[in-house]
């Protein structure tokens, strides 16, 4: 056997010559007495020896490997009715695939289990065998076998899947093994769950070979959620054969239907217990009825429709109350089951209006004690102390509030104030509170404190109720709040309030840089619900400008170096929605006034270059965010009693990066998209309030006229003085405008000076391409004279060809006609002959006659010859002009000549034809 003897080259190399020997004489010694063997107990015996120097040594596995497979498989074969052989051949298999402990071998051993595992599998007729064994009686074989194809699934995937594919009933005989007895259920359990991760065929046989009834079976026997690592099995298999097919999706829909899993979600017993396999199991089922809510792979076909009628018959079959009660009532369950459980309940009412409206109608309590839904889910967030809570039950707000004006119309129509709470937690269930009022409460509290995490919270709700809605907008305009201690301080709006807020955490953030870490979104997430409630609303622009102080501080945020990238940007796309959406004419208010602020206070390349470092941020630079959801679970891969309980431990900070991770969660692609449109439009209005002057400056005509009882010098002095006020003013913009054209001019050389030379090479290079298009242009255009005149001469030289073809043609006529009188002449001298031969006497002068009629003939040819020659010479003359101006043009005459003469004695050889 070649391969067998590669192998034993193997085995030399790695562990020496006299430890191989070794190995290999003893493994070959009870090779021999298996197979060559006269007694049976000797045979027995031998098997077990083996078994158990095999599963013990990893030189014992390589030497095994080498050696002993075609010994075991005979017996596999062979020996059928010998069930204490097969039992021992099939451990013996076992031992040999399985890696011995990292601890026990060597750094430089090779690991003979994997090499096993590749050998054993390269032969498909070793796996049918393998699985044929599953039909047989014995308990031990099938285990032994189904332990095997495990080991072997793990070493060589590919080569079992497609082994498998190929046996007549493979699929179908691991299937029957789950209803096969536990133990025997359980591994074969977990053998299609490796098996059915990655291959699609596999997963069709199986859901057509009753996947999902023998599943559910499983699980409802263990126990449903609280049952052992058995319903995490079942639970992993069928999410394998969910995950990525449609079509598996529909027909669970169709036949089975959702209930079976959404049965898993009921909680039982004690509501408090909740074991970490318990969590796990929840998770998994969490992640399939996910997987149906989002509806398949995105490149399937009908993707859409199949993830509509699942949300439609999951909300039927009443999944939204299940995951209520698992997310907000039941406050025992750890928290990456609750955050689970938002997600779900958000993406389940993500973009399905009947849906949402079935949200916004359910209540949570008992007896008195009921409050609607969307309020108790409030309450958490601004009372939870966990961050992806937070995150997760924010999602479900702006999923329900996303393209759904009459619910963000709903949810503003109760904002309401209240009055100020004398107790310590303003926020102490009251379930009587409606939500408008809940959430003013939240905006409001931690002001005496100073803790603004709440607020913070809030203002992230009421972003989702105020975005994109002008209405809601207008009507959050007109709440006006109390002040805590009405002796200290006057009502405010609550836009200023907010204002306040952000300049209250700015300063908290000073002084205190130990919570910088920590708390370090509270103020992205306020200047982000500033943002978005100032888009296309002047009367928000016009509130913030009210207070003088306002500008002020924000531009001092701008320019604090304190800050992080963020906000400063944030800070700087608020600023220009002052100019842009700025429809107020009063001095000191208007659009002009804003940016002769911004130019006084930092000049416009400093204001500009805040933008470019806001999009060059981590939080907006990434260009794919994150999917709010969990890594599949499996056995390797099942969280941590610590990990569930404290699911946002590992993103609490990443150090050297200012802005906090939470932010890619909540800074979603629309608010980037729209902080990107924004800044285009700040640059724009911008440089359009630069170019017009400010239209205030414009006096009313009748200042200028004489005022009654006013002298003339008075009247002179008091026209001097405004023409020195307007000299004034007019010297202030342009000395305005010319520093705003020098600081956009030097922009380039001040911003990065590391471009400078770049810069001033490209200069220069366009320079030199200006000139090089220029040169372009005047050669093109000499070229196309030349080509004019080319063509002229081409003309010329045609007609003049024509000409020569025409004298040719009279010339070969002449020369016919005078071949005729030569035969004329012939003919005569022969009349002349034969007369001769008649009388002399009447014979006329012969050679008289025939000189007369040569002389004539002579005479009429040199008379033509003469004119031909004259007209050669005239066309020769033309000729050789033309030949020089040709040759002064660049064309080779010499050719054209050849060509004008070919092309003659072909038409010469037609003619003759």
């Amino acid at each position: 056997m070649d391969l067998a003897s590669r192998y034993k080259g193997v085995v030399g190399m790695v562990f020496g010559d006299n430890q191989s020997s070794n190995e290999d004489s003893y493994i070959q010694r009870l090779l021999d007495r298996i197979s060559n063997g006269t007694l049976p107990d000797d045979r027995r015996t031998a098997i077990v020896e083996l078994q158990s120097v095999v599963a013990e040594s990893n030189a014992a596995q390589l030497a095994f490997g080498a050696a002993g497979f075609p010994v075991i498989m005979g017996i596999l074969k062979d020996q059928r009715d010998d069930v204490e052989m097969v039992r021992g051949a099939l451990e013996t298999l076992l031992g040999a695939l399985t890696p011995i402990d990292h601890a026990r071998v060597q750094k430089t051993e090779v690991h003979a289990a994997l090499m096993n595992s590749d050998l054993l599998s390269r032969e498909a007729e070793n796996i049918t065998l393998l699985l044929s064994l599953l039909e047989e009686e014995d308990f031990y074989v099938r285990y032994y076998t189904l332990q095997i194809l495990t080991a072997l699934l793990m070493n060589s995937q590919n080569r079992l899947q497609e082994a498998i594919l190929t046996t007549p009933r493979g699929i179908t005989r691991l299937m029957d093994m789950l209803m096969d007895r536990e133990v025997i259920r359980n591994e074969a359990l977990l053998l299609l769950t490796h098996l059915t991760r990655e291959a699609e065929e596999i997963q069709k046989i199986v859901v057509f070979e009753g996947a999902f009834e023998k599943i559910f079976s499983i699980i409802k026997e263990e126990g449903g959620s609280d049952g052992d690592v058995v319903v995490q099995d079942c639970l992993e298999l069928l999410n394998n054969l969910l995950r990525s097919s449609s079509s598996n999706q529909i027909l669970l829909r169709e036949t089975m239907g959702f209930e079976p899993i959404i049965s898993i979600l009921k909680l039982r017993g004690i509501t408090y217990k909740f074991t970490k396999q318990k969590t796990v199991n929840l998770l998994s089922a969490l992640e399939t009825i996910n997987m149906l809510i989002m509806g398949g792979a995105d490149t399937e076909p009908g993707k859409d429709s199949n993830k509509l009628a699942n949300r439609t018959v999951l909300v039927q079959k009443k999944l939204l109350d299940h995951l209520l009660m698992l997310g907000v009532e039941s406050q025992w369950a750890p928290v990456a089951v609750r955050c689970m459980t938002f997600k779900c309940i958000g993406d389940l009412i993500d973009g399905h209006p009947k849906n949402r409206d079935i949200l916004a109608s359910k209540v949570l309590g008992e007896d008195r004690q009921v409050e609607p839904a969307l309020n108790s889910i409030l309450r958490i967030i601004l009372q939870t102390s966990n961050i992806q809570e937070f995150v997760a039950a924010d999602y479900v707000f702006k999923t329900f509030c996303e393209k759904n004006p009459e619910g963000q119309t709903m949810l503003a129509s109760t904002l309401i104030p209240q009055p100020h709470p004398t107790a310590r937690d303003p926020l102490e269930d009251d379930v009587h509170m409606s939500f408008g009022s809940m959430l003013l409460r939240g905006l409001c509290s931690g002001e005496a404190d100073g803790d603004l995490e709440t607020c913070c919270r809030a203002a992230s709700i009421l972003f989702h109720v105020v975005k994109d809605n002008l209405q809601c907008k207008e009507k959050a305009l007109k709440i006006v709040l109390e002040s805590p201690m009405p002796s200290m301080g006057t009502p405010e709006p609550l836009f200023q309030r907010i204002v306040r807020y952000l300049a209250v955490a700015s300063s908290m953030k000073s002084k205190d840089k130990s919570s910088t870490l920590g708390k370090s979104y509270i103020q992205q997430i306020i200047l982000k619900l500033l943002v978005t409630w100032t888009v296309d609303c002047p009367a928000a622009v016009q509130c913030f400008l009210d207070s003088r102080h306002h500008l002020t501080f924000l531009l001092e945020l701008v320019t604090d170096p304190a800050a992080t990238v963020c906000i400063r940007g944030l800070a700087s796309i608020l600023l220009g929605e002052c100019v842009i959406y700025n429809k107020s004419i009063e001095n000191g208010k208007d659009a002009f006034a804003v940016v002769d602020a911004v130019g006084q206070k930092m000049g416009l390349t400093s204001y500009f270059s805040k933008f470019e470092e806001m999009q060059n941020s981590f939080i907006f630079s990434t260009s794919k965010k994150p999917q709010q959801g969990y890594k599949p679970l499996t056995r390797t891969a099942t969280p941590s009693e610590a990990e569930i309980n404290e699911v946002d431990g590992a993103d609490e900070m990443v150090r050297g990066n200012e802005d906090h991770p939470m932010l890619l969660s909540l800074f979603d692609a629309s608010f980037i998209g729209l902080v990107k449109s924004l800044e285009g439009n700040i640059r724009e209005r911008i440089v359009e309030v630069y170019s017009r002057p400010k239209s205030e400056v414009a006096v009313v005509p009748a200042d200028l006229e004489q005022k009654s009882g006013e002298t003339e010098k008075d009247y002179i002095n008091r026209l001097k003085a405004f023409i020195e006020k307007q000299c004034s003013e007019i010297q202030n913009l342009l000395a305005r405008n010319a520093a705003l054209a020098e600081d956009v001019a030097s922009s380039g050389r001040n911003e990065q000076s590391q471009g400078s030379e770049q810069r001033a090479s490209t200069v220069m290079d366009k320079v030199q391409m200006e000139s090089i298009r220029r040169e372009l242009q005047e050669t093109s255009q000499r070229l196309e004279t030349v080509k004019a005149e080319k063509a002229k001469i081409e003309s010329e030289a045609s007609s003049y060809k024509n000409m020569a073809a025409k004298l040719e043609s009279d010339l070969k006529s002449l020369s016919d006609a005078y071949n005729s009188l030569e035969q004329a002449n012939y003919h005569l001298e022969q009349e002349v002959k034969s007369l001769k031969g008649g009388d002399p006497m009447k014979v006329p002068d012969i050679e008289a006659i025939k000189e007369e009629v040569r002389k004539e003939a002579q005479k009429e040819s040199e008379d033509e010859l003469n004119d031909l020659l004259v007209c050669l010479g005239q066309e020769e003359s033309k000729v050789e002009k033309l030949s020089a101006k040709l040759i002064e043009l660049g064309v080779d005459v010499d050719k054209l000549l050849e060509d004008i003469g070919d092309e003659s004695e072909a038409q010469a050889e037609s003619e003759e034809d």
